[in-house]
């Protein structure tokens, strides 16, 4: 028996409006639900602006402890950093209750006045520590399309449309 291809089928629009007037009462309902899904979010920051200062307090308190306990507690392991790591042959120290790390971070490259700094590079003839980007200029394609229209690789999309509806808004001042 052979097996049938599955066909792919759009998925059937469950609302068309058949007429003007239809679509002009389906756009002010459009609108309807748009002000009513801003107004729940705007409900719903409201709460969380509330829950959040509810809370801010202990928490605000709670990072103050915390930052106190590990000054305290990295203050007290730098004193006694010899017996913790065996003489610097270990980098980790267990506490029962939990350890402590000392960890070297890797080297970083922080560059102030970017433009001085390649110009001195280049005129040191230190042109390895310069990269040179190279980028396909799309605003020059666009421009002269009929140029690279045989390229491959190259697609021109145009005549491209979207649709939108926008329901009129009272704003008021």
């Amino acid at each position: 028996m052979l097996k049938q291809k599955k066909r792919i089928k759009a998925a059937a629009s469950v609302y068309v409006v058949q007429s003007k007037e239809q679509a002009t009462e389906a756009i002010k309902c459009l609108g309807d639900i748009q002000r009513e899904l801003i107004r729940l979010e705007t409900e719903m920051n409201d709460q969380i602006a509330i829950i959040t200062a509810s809370f801010s307090s202990n928490i605000e308190t709670l990072k103050q402890k915390s930052t106190q306990l590990q000054k305290g507690i990295q203050i007290w392991c730098e004193a006694n950093r010899d017996e913790l790591t065996n003489n610097g042959k270990i980098k980790t120290a267990n506490l029962v209750t939990g350890e402590v790390q000392w960890r070297n971070r890797p080297p970083s490259c922080i560059i102030r006045s970017l433009e001085n700094v390649i110009e001195t590079l280049k005129q040191l003839g230190l042109h390895r520590f310069v990269r040179t980007k190279e980028e396909v200029n799309k605003e020059a394609i666009l421009n002269e399309p009929n140029i690279v229209a045989h390229i491959p690789g190259i697609t021109i999309k145009k005549d491209v449309e979207d649709f939108a509806i926008v329901p009129f808004e009272q704003q008021v001042n």
